[in-house]
């Protein structure tokens, strides 16, 4: 099976920028992306190139030779900035999450998987990454989930004390817990600081997924397919397929351990954090 595909969700409503976001905090460059456009496009660090340039360009160094890259029904400014670049010996196709009728926003990350495989069917027939666009994932990380495994998932596991953030931002990510194979037994998605402590592990620690997975795509096809919607923020969310697909199918999923910081574009203070990039 091919190894060699990424799959980067880089839609998003972006809300939570928006709101955060003001005229005096940056340039009107920035401020202007940040509101019409959306956040994997904001110019960051000492050369003002976009969070997206800076995964493609990690993921190439990753041998990832096929890179999908999912975005809203309005693509445009994706495609001009990437026909704009020069990613040498990587295919970079869209994927576009298209909306329901019947809603006003897109229906979730989970449904952003299923839409990239039946728009792509062979991803069906490999193995494949898949991550968000707003967060600046390693190439050590891009590179442990293409080797071989026995299992035909894995995900990464984020030591919650190599992060520099306060602990109330766990409840903006998803923890988990593993068995002492490192198998993956349970992963909830923004959890509530009551229950956070209760995740932590025989050394105190707690391992967070940042939404960066492996899956063999036709063992993963009907678990994103029938994704139940959140009943709280009415959408499909990959965390919450992946907790149906371990329930029904125990030691499926292999957890590799990570210990660095990863730098996240969640809201307009996080832009700072992306000043030293290169």
């Amino acid at each position: 099976m091919n190894r060699d595909n990424l799959i980067i969700m880089a839609a998003g409503a972006s809300s939570r920028m928006k709101k955060s976001l003001k005229k005096e905090m940056v340039n009107s460059n920035v401020y202007e992306i940040a509101n019409n456009s959306h956040k994997s496009l904001i110019p960051l660090g000492k050369e003002g190139r976009p969070l997206i340039y800076y995964l493609i360009k990690n993921a190439i160094k990753a041998n990832y030779n096929n890179i999908y890259i999912i975005t809203g029904e309005d693509n445009d400014d994706f495609k001009e900035f990437i026909m704009s670049q020069s990613f040498r010996n990587t295919n970079i196709q869209f994927v576009k999450q298209y909306i329901p009728k019947e809603r006003e926003k897109p229906l979730g990350t989970s449904d952003a998987v299923v839409q990239a495989l039946d728009q792509f069917p062979d991803l069906k027939k490999n193995i494949f990454t898949v991550c968000n666009g707003d967060n600046l994932y390693s190439v050590n990380t891009l590179n442990l989930l293409k080797e071989k495994r026995n299992h035909p998932h894995a995900l990464i596991s984020y030591s919650w004390s190599a992060f520099n953030y306060e602990k109330e931002r766990i409840s903006k990510f998803a923890v988990i817990s593993m068995d002492s194979k490192n198998n993956l037994k349970d992963i909830v998605e923004k959890p509530d600081l009551n229950i956070v402590d209760s995740y932590k592990d025989k050394s105190g620690e707690i391992g967070l997924s940042m939404n960066i997975f492996s899956f063999t795509g036709s063992k993963i096809y009907s678990y994103v397919k029938n994704c139940p919607l959140n009943k709280i923020r009415n959408e499909k969310e990959l965390p919450e397929a992946v907790r149906i697909l371990i329930r029904e199918n125990p030691n499926s999923t292999i957890c590799y351990k990570v210990f660095e910081h990863l730098l996240d574009l969640t809201s307009s203070s996080d832009i700072d954090n992306f000043k030293d990039m290169e």
